[in-house]
């Protein structure tokens, strides 16, 4: 059956069906969705012989096809950041604006939405001896511009990163407890950045809406378990936008992967003011994006996972767009 095409959108009114979705979409982890199926008379109370006799060929049909293509519509949604020369966001783009390619293959883009979508953000602050002092005290300063942003419905989780990754305020749109979280971050320990990447991600995975990851760190890893390439593997897998911001001289390379990876943008700065207008353009950009969804025109197999490139295109001159680079079909 073919994917339902909206209607046509006016003002910030939308067919029914389309605001369902949507709202299904703006909800899911980010991974292909599938319509639910009810269970069939097969699990009924006292089923006849005829009815037992089907239920034994359905199932001997599907242990034996496990690997055929999927039925119903697998539905893969993307979240695309458009912003213009001088990094600010572009609005009012329509779906006819867009391209989105898939292994290279032009998609046909059933769902389309812009506007503000609900966020839940994850800010990670390097909290070890190398960011004591000034940097930490900058860190922190930048976390409270930040937070200072969001609106009253948007969530937050405050993540301490040192020898350990601690969640210092949990999830929620309590913005006292998170001011109060990050005024009694104070030093310890050695840096595990590449840990905390991970456990991070899955800390804020799950979240509704458009999830994003904020990372201060001055990016000298030196206590990890996992590698760099641990790291940049996860995130390439999530539906996570990570915004790495690096409080020193240099910027690290593996920064700059995490965030062409995911949709996101990395940073360097050492300055107070320089750093607040980072946040505020983060936080802006979070809020003015546009929403991509299509049902893959090469069916996703049961039973296998591949791993399908996605590329978003804008059909206007002196424009960037940001927007994961694929996802895992399994």
């Amino acid at each position: 059956m073919p994917f339902p095409m909206p209607r046509p959108m006016s003002g910030s009114r939308l067919a029914p069906k389309t605001r369902m979705m949507i709202k299904r979409m703006m909800m899911s982890s980010g991974s292909p969705t599938r319509p639910s199926i009810r269970p069939s008379s097969c699990y009924g109370r006292r089923p006849d012989l005829i009815t037992l006799l089907g239920c034994a060929a359905l199932a001997l049909a599907a242990a034996a096809g496990a690997a055929q293509f999927t039925s119903g519509v697998n539905v893969v949604e993307v979240y695309a950041a458009v912003t213009d020369r001088t990094g600010q966001p572009i609005m009012g783009l329509t779906r006819d604006d867009f391209t989105v390619l898939e292994d290279g293959a032009a998609q046909t883009v059933s769902v389309f939405a812009a506007g503000d979508f609900p966020l839940s953000v994850a800010i990670a602050i390097d909290r070890s001896f190398s960011m004591s002092g000034d940097r930490l005290a900058l860190a922190k300063s930048a976390a409270r511009t930040f937070l200072g942003e969001l609106r009253p419905s948007d969530q937050a989780m405050i993540i301490a990163v040192g020898s350990d990754t601690e969640t210092v305020a949990p999830l929620s749109a309590d913005r006292q407890a998170q001011y109060a979280a990050l005024t009694r971050l104070d030093s310890w320990g050695t840096t595990g950045l590449y840990d905390a990447v991970i456990r991070a991600i899955d800390a804020i995975q799950t979240a509704k809406g458009r999830r994003a990851l904020v990372l201060l760190s001055d990016g000298n890893d030196r206590y990890s378990e996992a590698s760099a390439a641990d790291a940049l593997a996860k995130a390439r897998r999530s539906d996570v936008m990570i915004y790495p911001i690096a409080l020193g001289r240099e910027r690290p390379v593996v920064f700059a992967e995490l965030a062409t990876l995911t949709g996101g943008r990395s940073f360097q700065s050492s300055r107070p003011q320089e750093l607040n207008t980072i946040l505020q353009t983060i936080a802006s950009e979070l809020r003015h994006q546009y929403l991509l969804g299509y049902s893959p025109s090469r069916p996703i197999v049961q039973g296998e996972e591949q791993w399908r490139s996605i590329a978003v295109r804008v059909n206007r001159p002196d424009v960037t767009v940001r927007a994961r680079d694929g996802y895992l079909a399994k």
